[in-house]
């Protein structure tokens, strides 16, 4: 568990928990009601990034989660399996970039389907 949190809180993962907290605290609002799921929708378009059809706060979301379970995920493998020293720190950048890279792959994959649950416009009053 030291792990764990000693990874989450190192550079460069640091950056993403702090993301994460933002995240966490976002949706926190949205359950007590305070603001709502599409407060930034008219702010960001992420069509272009294949992300498109959601809430952009949920799409975000996904994004920031993924990445920091990959990235801590990642910082612990190289603190087990490489040795101090520069080279581990200079690792740690790279798995940082293919983190997110991998990250927003999963993202797309997941808000495909989610898609056509949140439908951009309403349906049929009746």
């Amino acid at each position: 568990m030291y792990m764990i949190a000693d990874a989450a809180t190192g550079l460069p993962t640091l950056l993403l928990t702090a993301a994460l907290v933002v995240a966490v605290g976002f949706w926190l609002l949205v359950a007590v009601g305070v603001t709502t799921p599409q407060a930034f929708d008219s702010d960001a378009d992420l069509d272009a990034w294949g992300m498109g059809g959601v809430p952009v706060a949920l799409a975000l979301s996904l994004l920031t989660l993924f990445a920091w379970l990959l990235a801590t995920g990642v910082t612990v493998l190289l603190d087990v399996h490489v040795p101090e020293g520069p080279g581990a720190g200079l690792l740690r950048l790279p798995a940082l970039a293919g983190a997110l890279l991998a990250a927003w792959r999963l993202t797309r994959f997941f808000v495909r389907p989610l898609h056509r649950l949140l439908p951009d416009e309403p349906g049929p009053s009746r």
